[in-house]
């Protein structure tokens, strides 16, 4: 039986990964007036462009804009230049009246989501409909697709 374990330079580079989200996360939701809901948050690696180096998405919250009760969910995709992490673009994609969303996986060159929508008699709190939608990479733009159940 062989134990593997990471060497210094692999978590060296998930800090420096981990810190240069944290700091695009909390620079937007200074600008929202909002703060992010960490818990929330789901880091997956896959690849959207069918180059050799993998992209990074990131789904994350931001809630409470302003004071109030809002939330909104969003997709950013990051991209390794030099060896170091960096953001390439970002998309709302759900959030409270809207609907909510699970990131799933990241292959066949999109993003897989998972969605609930709301239906006519449901709160505010709680959207039922099951769904499933798919973001590409269309330069620096994320694109939806939805995919019919």
């Amino acid at each position: 039986m062989f134990l593997i374990f990471p060497t210094p330079a692999i978590c060296t580079i998930q800090d420096q990964d981990a810190t240069v989200i944290d700091t695009y996360i909390a620079r937007q939701a200074r600008r929202e007036r909002g703060e992010e809901y960490k818990d929330a948050r789901k880091v997956i690696v896959g690849n959207l462009n069918n180059d050799d180096s993998p992209e990074t998405v990131v789904l994350y919250t931001i809630e409470s804009q302003g004071g109030t009760n809002n939330y909104v969910q969003y997709i950013a995709v990051f991209v390794r230049r030099n060896g170091k992490l960096a953001p390439l673009t970002r998309a709302p994609v759900g959030g409270k009246s809207r609907r909510s969303i699970e990131l799933v996986t990241v292959d066949h060159k999109a993003i897989q989501l998972e969605t609930l929508d709301y239906g006519p008699n449901d709160a505010s709190c709680c959207p039922s409909i099951k769904g499933k939608s798919q973001y590409i990479l269309v330069g620096r733009t994320l694109r939806e697709r939805k995919i019919r159940n």
